[in-house]
């Protein structure tokens, strides 16, 4: 399936909310394909990525 976003104005968000997780995991992102990237540095930046959003989703119950 290829990587698409739903809501195509959402495309700025999400990359800028995905450069703060890599920031705040300690990896750094070029704006871009970032294929050299390890499985571990990708896995970090998804999981503080969703660990983010459960806590903004917890927050706002």
């Amino acid at each position: 399936m290829a990587n698409r976003t739903l809501v195509p104005q959402a495309r700025e968000g999400l990359n800028k909310f995905k450069m703060e997780a890599a920031s705040q995991v300690g990896v750094t992102l070029k704006n871009g394909y970032n294929g050299e990237l390890t499985s571990r540095e990708a896995g970090s930046i998804g999981g503080q990525m969703v660990k983010k959003m459960v806590e903004t989703y917890e927050n706002n119950l």
